[in-house]
């Protein structure tokens, strides 16, 4: 069971949000308030949830704002009608973010991740390397916010102060840097650098010659001299 929380003035949204909960046998609505003060007074009182629908435009203190503010957090789904906040939100580390209105598949989808999220941190009973819950990332493409599932990703080449995100359906040019995405995908043990100009997504991989990994739909990426021995040695071969 997990209990919930919710935060919103938008009235409508709000007792969408109650039905929902009410429709899901493992959730369990614990407070149901109209803006960021009546919420930050509600865990300023030792209230604790595991999930927090919360909207992002409230007067007096928004939703970001809150978030700030709280020291110990719970799982946030985000619910706001702006999708322009996505960034900022995800470096907030929030769950999900759903963008007014959702339909109730949409509300289950990020309930869903919420409990993916509470297993895999649960104590394993022995020590085991576990894959991260959240294998997307929003980067920004031109004016539009762009998830990318990491799993995805053939390669990333660094482009000066841009990077070049590479699937095998899309290519996505990105403002940052190389060594910025190699730290945000560190957790993810299939990602590796390569190359200086080059991070490699090794399980699309289909062969190795001259140095230059052979990827699915015939992309290449070159293995750089420095980069060889770490990469051969990860490489599980007969």
């Amino acid at each position: 069971m997990l209990t919930c929380a919710i935060i919103d003035d938008d009235e409508i949204n709000r007792l969408t949000l109650e039905h929902y909960i009410e429709l899901a046998p493992h959730l369990k609505l614990e407070a149901s308030l109209a803006d960021g003060i009546a919420g930050l007074t509600f865990f300023r009182e030792g209230n604790k949830v595991d999930v927090l629908f919360l909207d992002i435009e409230m007067p007096h203190l928004n939703g970001l704002e809150l978030l700030r503010v709280l020291t110990d957090p719970p799982e946030v789904i985000i619910t706001t009608s702006r999708q322009d906040f996505a960034v900022d939100a995800f470096e907030l580390r929030v769950t999900d973010y759903l963008v007014k209105p959702f339909d109730f598949a949409r509300f289950s989808q990020a309930v869903q991740r919420v409990q993916s999220r509470k297993i895999a941190a649960a104590p394993a009973p022995q020590p085991a390397a576990e894959s991260p819950a959240n294998t997307d990332l929003f980067v920004k493409v031109n004016s539009r916010m762009v998830r990318i599932n990491f799993d995805d990703v053939l390669y990333v080449e660094a482009l000066s102060d841009y990077v070049n995100i590479v699937t095998a359906k899309q290519k996505y040019i990105v403002y940052t840097t190389l060594k910025a995405l190699e730290t945000r995908l560190s957790t993810f043990p299939n990602f590796m650098r390569v190359h200086r100009s080059y991070l490699l997504n090794t399980q699309h991989i289909e062969s190795i010659e001259d140095n230059m990994a052979n990827l699915r739909g015939g992309h290449f990426v070159p293995i750089g001299k420095s980069y060889q021995d770490g990469f051969y040695k990860s490489l599980q071969r007969i």
